[in-house]
Order: structure tokens, then sequence, then C-alpha cells
């Protein structure tokens, strides 16, 4: 029955994010702001849910190491696998607004998460801690990066002129298609992480190695099976600022808010994955400076490191 309901689990996620991808991209039009806007935010934070409710849980259950290990593993699966798969399925557009200043702001996101959680290197202290303070400052980082897409979003409506084509598209239809696209997504998500949790500690996986890989890669499943299908649609906008997004919203929302709620202790493991997160998001601001795409060869790369990474980690555990 596990592995049934493991099936069900992708089935919902491939045909949720059909839904989303059209829905959302539609929405982008009608509101007449570009594409990675919609990206960054209304589907980022969508894809970002399951990430959100399996660290609050894990956090409120004492489960410190699933809770950041899903965070920083979800990254690293999104960075290499998501964007790699993307980007081999179909070249990623990068607009020049991205490298300026999207993708160094995930940087930024991931130094700032490092230098908080350095107690020990830093202060000396006894252990390293996300503390509510820390929660707060994370909250306050995601509110100026909202700020930022805001201002852009309304200065892009105020320069757009009206396209007849988008004449036909419908709002209510496309918010009941992008709703019912995400509730299949959370939903089929939680099957797949719940299912594939169960199936991991069965085969004796250790809770730090459930969360870098199971549960990160679980939760990760909603920005793969959309980022795929938004590339497939050409719709390369959606596709990167899917996974941009995803990755700021899980440093700055998901720790930030599971840290105010309750403070979260932190494994020294998890500094060297911490490193490897910050390493490839340099690596794909490279990438995406040379010729303002994300190729086929780019992707190939990007998806055979994570190999590397998952090697790593299963032999270090």
């Amino acid at each position: 029955m596990v592995y049934v309901l493991l099936v069900v689990g992708f089935v919902l996620l491939i045909k949720g994010a059909d839904f989303f991808v059209d829905g959302s991209s539609n929405i982008a039009r009608l509101l007449q702001v570009p594409p990675i806007l919609i990206g960054l935010t209304i589907v980022s934070f969508g894809t970002s849910s399951p990430e959100a409710t399996v660290s609050i849980i894990a956090a409120f259950g004492g489960n410190a190491d699933v809770a950041v290990g899903n965070v920083v593993g979800s990254n690293i699966f999104n960075i290499s696998v998501v964007v790699g798969l993307a980007a081999f399925v179909f070249p990623l557009k990068v607009q020049s607004e991205t490298i300026k200043k999207e993708i160094p702001f995930t940087l930024l996101a991931s130094i700032v998460m490092f230098v908080l959680i350095s107690d020990m290197a830093l202060h000396g202290f006894g252990s390293n801690l996300l503390t509510r303070s820390d929660g707060i400052i994370l909250l306050l980082f995601l509110a100026i990066f909202m700020y930022y897409v805001i201002e852009v979003g309304l200065k892009s409506r105020k320069n757009a002129a009206p396209n007849p084509e988008y004449l036909d598209i419908k709002w209510g239809k496309n918010i009941v298609i992008t709703l019912v696209g995400l509730a299949a997504i959370i939903f089929g998500g939680d099957l797949v992480v719940d299912n594939g949790t169960k199936i991991a500690y069965s085969l004796g996986m250790s809770e730090t190695l459930v969360g870098l890989t199971i549960i990160a890669i679980g939760t990760s499943l909603p920005e793969l099976v959309t980022s795929i299908a938004a590339a497939m649609k050409k719709e390369s906008e959606i596709a990167l600022g899917n996974i941009v997004g995803s990755n700021i919203f899980n440093i700055l929302f998901v720790l930030g808010a599971t840290s105010t709620i309750t403070p979260i202790a932190v494994d020294s493991k998890i500094f060297i994955d911490v490193v490897i997160m910050i390493v490839l998001t340099l690596v794909l601001l490279v990438f995406a400076r040379t010729g303002f795409r994300i190729g086929k060869r780019e992707g190939l790369l990007l998806a055979v490191s994570y190999v590397g990474y998952l090697v790593y980690i299963i032999m270090r555990n």
C-alpha cells in the first residue's frame, strides 16, 4: 500500500504542476507583469509550502536535523537537479535583472543563514542555534525581497501596453486552475514524503540523512515537476523564477518562521552542506552570465553534481 500511495503522489504532482503552470502564467499575463515575477512569488511560495509544513512540524516535534536538513537539502536539489533537468529539457533564458538582483539575493540569503548558525565559531557558544531573533532577522530580509518584487511588478505594469491577445483569458477560470494545481502539488508531495520516509526508515537510514535526501527531495518535487513543466511549455522565466524564489523562501520564510516559533539546534554536520549550497548558488550565477541562458551542457553538469553530493552524504552518514 505504501508503494501504491507513493505512485499516486507522483501522479498528483505531475498533473498538478501542469495546471499550476498554465494558471499562473495566464495570471501573469492578466496582471501585465513579467512571468518571472509570478515565478518568484506565487509559484515559488506555493511550491515551497511542503518545505514549510515539514520543517515547522519537525521543529515542533524536536527533530531539528530534519527541519534544517530539509531546507538545505531542498535548496541543493533545486539548484542542481531542478535547474539542471529543466535546462536540459529546454535551455532557460536568463533576464538581466535575474542575474543582477534575484540570484545574488539568493546568495546573500544563503550567506546570512551561514552566519546566523555559526554561533560556536563566531561567538564561542557551546552550541549552534537558530534563535527567535535570528528568525526575525531572516523574516526582515524576506520583507525587503518582497518589497523589491512588488516595486518591480508595479513598474512593469505601468510601462506595459494592453495586449488584445489576452482578452480571452478569464480571471476566475485561471485562479481555479492555479489553486487546483497547487492543491494537487501539495497533497501529492505530502503522499510522496510520508511514504518515501517510511520506506527510508525501514531501510535503516539516519534522521539527518533522511532530512537531506528523502524529505528534501520529496518536498522539492513540486519545484521539480513545476519547473520541468514550465520548461516544456517554454515558460523559462517561470521555471527559473520558481527555483530562485523557492530557495529564497526556503531560507528566509521557512527557517525564519520555524525558528521564530521555536529555536532550532543546528547539527555541526550541516555546515558542509550549507557551504555546498553557497558554492552551487555561485555556480548558477556564473552559468547565468554565459550568454544569458542556462543550456543543456550546464544543466547536465548541475544534475551530475547532485549525484556526487548524494554519494558524499551517504558515505558521511
